[in-house]
């Protein structure tokens, strides 16, 4: 399906943006009416000299919004009586300014990406026509902020499930637009370099390769994606999504290609949510190039899970989280029998 959405930005009473995402043109002229104070601005970053890895302090962060009750959700709908973040009273997909961004006052930027106005709901559950217009609303994002001066990579994720940190209920996720690129990109870049150094071939090619010729990792795939478990998976459950063909991100994905993700990537959702009589608490990672190496990467999505048996989960001990090195207890052809067989 092609995409049709119009989009509609207006202002928060603080002076962020708002951007309304919808199917057809629609009037949104509600004002926010909350007396809120400026943005303000706490974050800066600080180079480890040890590991080359830039952090990030934003000590504003420590008051922002921590698991509030459903009728106090700030992204639902403002109703008579209550202003929250979106003033409109209904809306499709929006995506707002987070006023607790991690690079409040730097060259980064954060938004908060609002997947549909029903609260009690998933991902999962959206259908396809929704998640298609996500696609579109992340590469719309993408495109501006790649754009913007100082911004090294952008990432949209989602975090999902009060184990792996979520702080607000509400079907959400985020876009960091980082002044670095990240030390994930950096090895793989590195990783890369290497193996065309050493082989004369490309390494995403390869491990695509790979893959396909051993079917017993592969989860599901179309005519467009291939979903698979990598054979190097440090999560309990973890899949791994590459578009066939080869783009550097999210805006660079033609009609075919969005069609493909979404309807792939709702059915690898599904599998996760059968896996147990249990939630299933997820993060949705897009891999998206760094805007100074678009030639050398290929866009891909990972989706894992820290849930390794019902009842358990995956903590970051002392190996994990000291060192780095992870140590998985699942088998990542077993995993991918397990998914396979979950629907």
């Amino acid at each position: 399906m092609a995409a049709q959405w119009a989009k509609t930005v207006r202002a928060l009473a603080d002076g962020r943006e708002i951007r309304y995402y919808d199917s057809e043109l629609r009037e949104r002229s509600a004002t926010d009416t909350r007396d809120l104070a400026p943005v303000e601005s706490r974050s800066h970053t600080t180079l480890d000299a040890l590991t080359g890895e830039w952090i990030t302090h934003a000590t504003h962060r420590q008051t922002r919004t921590f698991l509030p009750s459903t009728d106090l959700c700030p992204l639902c709908p403002s109703v008579s009586g209550r202003a929250t973040e979106i003033p409109e009273p209904d809306y499709e997909v929006v995506v707002f300014d987070n006023r607790f961004s991690a690079f409040a006052g730097g060259p980064g930027h954060c938004d908060v990406v609002c997947f549909t106005s029903a609260h009690d709901t998933t991902f999962a559950a959206l259908g396809l026509a929704r998640a298609r217009m996500v696609v579109d609303v992340w590469a719309d994002r993408t495109a501006d902020l790649t754009a913007r001066d100082g911004v090294a990579q952008v990432f949209c994720f989602e975090n999902h499930g009060e184990e792996i940190g979520v702080t607000l209920s509400h079907p959400h996720g985020q876009i960091y637009a980082y002044p670095f690129i990240t030390p994930r990109a950096e090895k793989i870049l590195v990783s890369a370099d290497r193996h065309r150094r050493e082989t004369g071939r490309d390494l995403f090619e390869d491990v695509l390769a790979r893959e396909r010729d051993d079917e017993n990792r592969i989860v599901a795939t179309n005519d467009e994606w291939l979903a698979f478990v990598p054979v190097a998976a440090r999560w309990p459950f973890e899949v791994q999504l590459f578009p066939r063909r080869r783009v550097a991100d999210i805006p660079d994905l033609d009609d075919s290609q969005r069609d493909g993700f979404a309807d792939l990537y709702l059915d690898m959702l599904q599998r996760f949510a059968a896996l147990f009589d249990e939630s299933m608490p997820y993060i949705a990672a897009w891999n998206q190039a760094p805007a100074t190496h678009r030639d050398a990467w290929w866009l891909h999505m990972q989706l894992f899970s820290i849930r390794r048996a019902p009842g358990k989960l995956k903590y970051l001990a002392g190996s994990e989280s000291a060192m780095g090195a992870f140590i998985n207890d699942t088998d990542p052809a077993a995993v991918a029998a397990q998914l396979r067989a979950a629907r």
